[in-house]
């Protein structure tokens, strides 16, 4: 029997394709940054420079006479934005991904191998930058920040009061709602410049406070001790200070959005607002109107949403989503709100649940809670997801129609209509009705449709 001939197995070709022949990777740090080009580009194709604003304007050079148009980085901490900032002053484009994305081979990490692997997986097409609005919505981003910031160190004075005051045994800030309010600053300045009698500070209580006279006047008897009063008053100096900083913030991007220009498309020209200040320290800031000017609908029509938390979001993400997210699937996976649930071998599975610290994701479900006691289809949707799964679903999932609503109504320039959840409305309605039916059916009932008397003509 003659012996069957082996084939002769040729090598598979594994080389990807190069997709972006011109790309380069960068691995920034807080010193120096490595940057990897292509072989053939320069004796030299990896390169350390530092950090210094001239050294930084150097690579950028040195990347343009080795004919580089696209750069890979890794958007850790803040390393990469002056950086980033130079390069695309330079007309080179700049692609940030997660470095959770582009994670190395373990037990082999260097600046150069990172670089390298980053020039490599950019130059096949394998990454994907991440979002990043324009520059004037970035510029309003980091005011927002710092100002967040500002709002969180001025709570940690609040805090220090509150100590001294349970130092001395001043019950006043467990009395009054807040401590920070016209009457409890009123209380606390008369404190500091040396008042002790608990009728007199009690008589320093606004009208509004709802405490009678008598439970204001024992809460402020204590141990009034001098260190207690100075730290308390270096507390309340703080406090006021961050306030003041607060407001030179707001004051600085009410400016910044006031002269915010929509190039995108023209929108229609917005609806006076009946409250001018919609949450704004400037009474003659309109926030309402400039947020219409700028998305062109009014956005505050969505339950859940106010002025405040419209201007989080656009701080976020800008207003051109249609260029960014090609439709509302994109946009709610980048919130990170929708389902991440998988199949594998005809089974259903669930992947890892994804930490981030998303603002704007956070903006979507504070509405979505907000919408508890809302008397409309999305205050019934968010009421019968909580009876059916929980809170926290509840909340994921109504963010996430709040999402794609918020989508269509910027993308499309319309604007919100409560009577298109009409029918949804009716259908539920219908849904109750079978479920109450069925129940009755079971307990031995039937339900008849209640006739109201028709009024008697005298």
């Amino acid at each position: 029997m003659a012996k069957r001939k082996k084939r002769k197995q040729g090598k598979m070709d594994r080389t990807l394709p190069t997709l972006k022949p011109n790309a380069a990777g960068i691995d920034m740090g807080a010193t120096e940054a490595v940057a990897a080009v292509p072989a053939d580009r320069d004796s030299e194709s990896v390169r350390t420079f530092p950090t210094f604003t001239q050294d930084l304007h150097a690579l950028a050079d040195w990347l343009q006479r080795c004919g580089i148009d696209s750069v890979v980085m890794e958007s850790t901490g803040v390393y990469w934005i002056p950086l980033f900032q130079i390069l695309e002053a330079r007309g080179i484009e700049v692609c940030l991904v997660n470095a959770q994305h582009v994670r190395h081979v373990p037990g082999r990490k260097s600046d150069v191998l990172d670089c390298q692997w980053l020039q490599y997986l950019h130059s096949v097409g394998l990454l994907k930058g991440s979002f990043r609005p324009e520059q004037d919505v970035c510029a309003i981003r980091s005011l927002l920040r710092h100002r967040e910031g500002l709002v969180q160190m001025a709570s940690v004075h609040v805090q220090h009061m509150q100590k001294a005051l349970d130092q001395m045994n001043l019950q006043i800030h467990h009395v009054i709602s807040d401590i920070t309010g016209v009457t409890g600053l009123a209380i606390t300045d008369a404190i500091i410049s040396g008042q002790r009698d608990a009728q007199e500070l009690a008589k320093l209580r606004d009208r509004r406070i709802k405490a009678p006279f008598e439970t204001v006047a024992k809460s402020l008897v204590g141990d009034y001790r001098a260190e207690h009063i100075f730290t308390l008053k270096q507390s309340q100096t703080a406090y006021r200070y961050y306030q003041q900083l607060i407001a030179d913030c707001d004051r600085e991007i009410q400016d910044r959005i006031e002269t915010f220009q929509n190039t995108h498309a023209d929108p229609p020209a917005p609806a006076e607002s009946s409250n001018p200040s919609s949450g704004s320290t400037d009474s003659t800031f309109n926030l309402r109107s400039h947020l219409e000017r700028i998305y062109g609908t009014d956005l505050t029509a969505i339950p859940g949403f106010e002025c405040l938390r419209i201007r989080t979001i656009f701080s976020e993400i800008g207003m051109d989503l249609s260029s960014q997210f090609p439709s509302s699937e994109n946009f709610c996976s980048w919130l990170n709100l929708s389902p991440k649930d998988g199949t594998s071998a005809g089974r259903r599975i669930r992947a890892p649940r994804i930490q981030n610290n998303n603002r704007a994701a956070n903006a979507f479900r504070l509405a979505a809670q907000s919408l508890h006691n809302s008397r409309s289809y999305l205050g019934d949707f968010y009421r019968s997801q909580r009876a059916r799964f929980g809170a926290p679903i509840a909340i994921k999932n109504t963010a996430h129609k709040l999402a794609r609503i918020f989508y269509h109504l910027v993308t499309t320039r319309t604007s919100y209509d409560e009577s298109v959840f009409a029918k949804l409305d009716a259908k539920n309605q219908k849904r109750r009705l079978r479920k109450l039916q069925s129940f009755a059916q079971g307990m031995g009932y039937s339900l008849v449709p209640a006739h109201v008397p028709s009024p008697q003509v005298p």
